[in-house]
């Protein structure tokens, strides 16, 4: 059975200046069909209030990157924002420092023990979104492993599109291999090899920004990847965090192409 299909307003953020810009945006991604967003933020809309908005617009909210756990004294305040937007998980992420070396995997670990055993307590999932350097590799294992198995009770957000180090891994294979702790999964296209002649490097370091387009129309593996997506994977999250084509046009092009293939259901 299809997953439904969501949109992360981070995507959107160029069209969400103001609330009352927000607010039709969140519109307008009702009207394409989407059945669920991730917000980024709320721009000044109360959580409860935000909740009641996306209920009379028919959307769900499967999950949210706002707010998101970073340090453990956080923790209480953001279980008092998660129970007013109905929500029973909480993401957490971290920056390239953080997996640098083995010490740095080592402390990431110790922080997000401690924010789980303080979720964990009050009934709330931790989820953790990854970008590009959770798949380099140290000796031949991938750094995600070893911070995982360092942190066995973490779920995880896959985000297929940067779980290819840019095109260094193979996507299907990372949501094989991290599938019985996947419980969302992020959706984007593009580029995934630039070409020796395309790389951009800046003060000596090779520049890894590629192009980025609607889902359908660069190299990811969507066809093969959609079928292995674990069975508790709540929603399809397309994700954009920039595009070759204008964005909106992008984010109504990625939602014809997930629902006509029945890769996700949408509400249209």
């Amino acid at each position: 059975m299809a997953k439904p299909i969501a949109v992360q307003l981070y995507s959107l953020r160029e069209y969400s200046k103001t609330k009352e810009d927000f607010i039709n945006v969140i519109k307008r991604v009702a009207d394409i069909g989407y059945k669920a967003v991730e917000p980024a933020g709320f721009h000044d809309i109360p959580c409860k209030e935000f909740r009641a908005l996306l209920k009379d617009l028919g959307l769900e909210m499967y999950s949210s990157h706002s707010p998101w756990a970073h340090k453990p004294e956080d923790c209480s305040r953001i279980i008092d924002e998660l129970g007013e937007l109905e929500l029973t998980n909480c993401v957490c992420g971290y920056s390239a420092d953080d997996f640098k070396d083995m010490d740095s995997i080592k402390r990431t670990a110790e922080n997000t023990n401690k924010m789980l055993e303080i979720f964990k307590a009050a009934g709330i999932t931790l989820f953790q979104h990854n970008h590009a350097f959770e798949f380099e590799r140290i000796d031949g294992k991938l750094k995600y492993e070893y911070y995982l198995d360092m942190c066995p009770d973490v779920k995880l957000e896959m985000d297929s599109f940067w779980s290819t180090n840019i095109g260094t891994e193979d996507a299907v294979e990372m949501m094989k291999k991290f599938a019985d702790r996947t419980v969302l999964v992020h959706i984007k296209d593009g580029t995934l090899f630039q070409k020796e002649s395309e790389q951009v490097y800046v003060n000596g370091i090779l520049d890894r920004k590629i192009s980025l387009l609607p889902l359908g129309q660069g190299e990811m593996p969507i066809a093969n990847l959609v079928p292995v997506i674990p069975e508790q994977v709540s929603s399809i999250v397309v994700e954009l965090d920039y595009c070759e084509v204008e964005m909106w046009k992008a984010i109504e092009e990625s939602y014809k192409f997930m629902t006509s293939n029945g890769f996700a259901e949408g509400n249209k």
